[in-house]
């Protein structure tokens, strides 16, 4: 997230000079000269799009791996040519009828209908830019890949990654081992350290609705996204803005927006106009029917700035721009909007009039505070409305259960435990925590 104020331009551009010269001294923090995918061997994931279920792949050596749909041999063609730092990338879409897509030795069930259990998870990447350097070398500093693992015992039958995968930007700062040996920049080592080799157990158990998160735009990881996990085609280049598109489960519609370029306080005429169709195509697609939003920056959240000891946590609202573009704009059927951005988990509920808000972004990238604080549940005005809120840092994931009256949300500890158990009926999100034995 940007913070609101900014440091020395010229101290910058001397700690990065530091951190380049450290990376170029340091084996392994280097950049390789081409993708190596032979290393760990190929890639693969199943992705929701606008179309349906679509595999994709990683290439060797430029031919595509042999593919199955409902136990058949199937054929992957080229998504994207390989390039100077991403191996080629294969792809193929799963008919309407398919029940299980995947490569040849594993098949991925589809959802077949409404889904009953979906995993959420964000901000999964080890942050490594500057000076700043997560310990992405020791599983409590950075602990996606248990995140990962426990979620995929959940046995989802879908996946919701609410965004930015992409946190290696520079090389490991000189001095610090706690990176070490870290990839770094937008190239496909990188993405396989950040996201495919953490998530494997995700990946192998369910699709994934993929979202844009601001990590990924084309200034960051935009390139990698493009070729990857863009629902769209390769265009050669990173968009700077994709359009947004509906996934359609059984009775449940999921409405995906690009909030990638969405400032969080100043709503830009460029980029509230940016914005604006995308909500104007979901609010037609989507109607009354049963739906959530998806996009990575929360429309209707705040992030906390600091925490002031028996006065409290400081929050901001979020987010202007989509605040600004979302007005009249959001289809009935919308009960909850699911987000990340903030790296910790908060639920908001405004009555009927707005939808609820989930934030998950605590999948492994630092957190925002503490997690040695307890719940807060102080209210909020955000937007002119006031929120019922709960919020909390503690490194985890989330998994949403249908039921007859509606969803229940539960957030899960590293040791699985429900920290948060929370109903949603209709617009109404209400939780209860219990964080005994936080750190």
């Amino acid at each position: 997230m940007t913070l609101p104020f900014k440091a020395s331009a010229l101290l910058l551009r001397g700690l990065a000079t530091l951190a380049l010269l450290s990376g170029l001294s340091m084996g392994g923090c280097g950049r390789a000269a081409a993708p190596n995918v032979a290393e760990g061997g190929p890639v693969s994931w199943v992705q929701m799009t606008g179309d349906g279920a679509e595999l994709r792949a990683t290439a060797t050596d430029g031919h595509c791996p042999t593919a199955q749909i409902d136990g058949s041999p199937a054929t992957m063609t080229i998504r994207a040519a390989q390039g100077t730092d991403f191996p080629a990338i294969c792809a193929l879409p799963a008919p309407p009828t398919a029940h299980s897509i995947g490569m040849i030795d594993h098949p991925v069930v589809l959802p077949g209908g409404t889904p009953r259990r979906i995993v959420v998870i964000g901000d999964t990447g080890c942050r490594v830019s500057g000076i700043t350097a997560q310990d992405c070398n020791h599983p409590k500093g950075w602990p996606f890949a248990r995140v990962a693992a426990l979620a995929a015992a959940q046995r989802p039958d879908l996946v919701i990654h609410v965004g930015d995968y992409f946190y290696r930007e520079g090389p490991c700062p000189l001095g610090k081992s706690n990176c070490a040996g870290s990839p770094y920049g937008d190239r496909f080592e990188t993405w396989r350290t950040d996201l495919f080799d953490p998530a494997a157990p995700l990946l192998e158990r369910a699709p994934v609705v993929f979202v844009r998160g601001n990590h990924e735009d084309c200034r960051r990881g935009g390139g990698g996204w493009a070729r990857l996990l863009d629902a769209g085609p390769w265009r050669g280049a990173c968009p700077q803005t994709d359009e947004a598109f509906v996934v359609r489960l059984g009775t449940l519609s999921l409405g995906v927006l690009d909030s990638s370029l969405a400032d969080d306080r100043d709503a830009s005429a460029a980029d509230v106009a940016r914005m604006v169709p995308q909500f104007e195509r979901l609010k037609a697609e989507l109607g009354t029917g049963d739906s959530f939003l998806l996009t990575h920056r929360p429309i209707w959240a705040a992030a906390p700035v600091s925490h002031m000891g028996p006065f409290g946590t400081i929050f901001v609202g979020l987010n202007a721009t989509e605040q600004a573009a979302a007005r009249g704009r959001i289809a009935p059927g919308v009960s909850m909007v699911v987000s990340g951005h903030v790296h910790h988990f908060a639920a908001y509920s405004y009555g009927p009039s707005r939808p609820a808000q989930l934030v998950a972004g605590e999948g492994g990238a630092n957190l925002s505070e503490s997690a040695r604080l307890g719940p807060n549940r102080a209210s909020l005005v955000i937007d002119g409305m006031t929120a019922a809120k709960t919020n909390f840092a503690r490194y985890g994931y989330v998994l949403m259960t249908r039921g007859e009256a509606g969803w229940t949300i539960d957030a899960h500890d590293l040791d699985d435990r429900i920290v948060a158990h929370c109903h949603l009926i209709r617009r109404d999100l209400a939780c209860d925590t219990d964080l005994k034995g936080r750190p």
